[in-house]
């Protein structure tokens, strides 16, 4: 197994006053869908939201960081991750809670659970929460969205730590959202979040969210190791459409597979490494390329170094 030299004794002593859970060379397989990838130098699960603004503020700058939430579209590679990995826990940034149309959600929430808040509150519009397998902070980060919803439609405003400690709050004009991504400097851990939604028929809203359930439910391979939508659509096609035109449904590296019920996914049969998934999910790309002339791009982060 990858080891990485262990600074967490010196990290300790240059923060006296960190509350949080510091570990050494702790796996990051368990906490990703795909169940693949090295270790992480740090793993970092600050007690709240100070102690993540202390932490980022005694930290050196030359130590890389990184932020991971439940790992569900994120592929780890098999050499680890040099530097800090920052996990927001449930327990300290998982809250939500609704009033009049808002609902307040920290970035550890589940982007399911934020959806459900909604629906107890009769505020509709956020529905397509439901079927995304992530956390808010993810949602922030990357515009996400299904179903026809997108995380810029619903945001009011976004509270983050930057890298140096600051605090700061963005609105929804300031995160500069795109398709599938957000203009906010990446170094910006973000901590919680505001949804503006619509008061709507009670019974209307939980139908919806049993529409997008079943959607998910019949069309993607849930109950797999996965990893969510590979690849980005490309403008006006379907990444899934040009996977299956390419011949890749099915296609096997290792022990990754693409799905044979939704192609834009890829699958740990069992016994894949990082490297399987990320050698299947570019040779994918490539024939896609031959085939139709479209260059797919990676919706799934990809981070940590290859194993040597």
């Amino acid at each position: 197994m990858v080891a990485f030299p262990d600074i967490t004794p010196d990290l300790k002593a240059a923060m006296p006053e960190l509350r949080g859970r510091l570990l050494a060379n702790q796996s990051l397989a368990e906490l990703t869908w795909f169940r693949v990838g090295g270790p992480a130098q740090v793993l970092f699960t600050p007690a709240d939201e100070d102690d993540l603004a202390y932490f980022l503020t005694n930290l050196p700058n030359e130590l890389p960081v990184y932020v991971v939430g439940v790992g569900s579209n994120l592929i780890v590679r098999d050499g680890g991750m040099p530097g800090v990995v920052i996990r927001l826990a449930p327990r300290a940034f998982g809250e939500t809670s609704a009033a009049g149309d808002i609902v307040t959600a920290g970035a550890a929430a589940l982007d399911k659970r934020v959806a459900e808040t909604a629906a107890s509150a009769n505020i509709g519009g956020m529905e397509f929460f439901f079927g995304i397998p992530g956390t808010v902070g993810g949602a922030l980060r990357m515009n996400a969205g299904a179903n026809g919803g997108e995380t810029k439609d619903v945001l009011v405003a976004a509270t983050g730590i930057g890298r140096d400690g600051a605090k700061h709050t963005f609105s929804n004009a300031d995160m500069k959202f795109v398709y599938r991504n957000s203009g906010v400097d990446p170094s910006v851990i973000f901590t919680s979040a505001r949804f503006r939604g619509t008061i709507t028929d009670a019974d209307a809203i939980r139908a919806r969210m049993t529409e997008v359930q079943t959607h998910r439910e019949t069309a993607q391979p849930i109950r797999e190791k996965t990893g969510g939508s590979t690849f980005k659509n490309p403008p006006d096609n379907s990444a899934w459409k040009l996977i299956d035109a390419a011949g890749c449904r099915g296609l096997k590296i290792g022990g990754a597979q693409v799905s044979e019920m939704h192609c834009n996914f890829l699958i740990n049969t069992g016994n894949a490494t990082g490297h399987d998934i990320e050698t299947l999910g570019e040779t994918v790309r490539e024939r896609v390329k031959q085939s139709s002339g479209i260059e797919l791009h990676w919706e799934i982060k990809r981070i940590g170094m290859e194993q040597t």
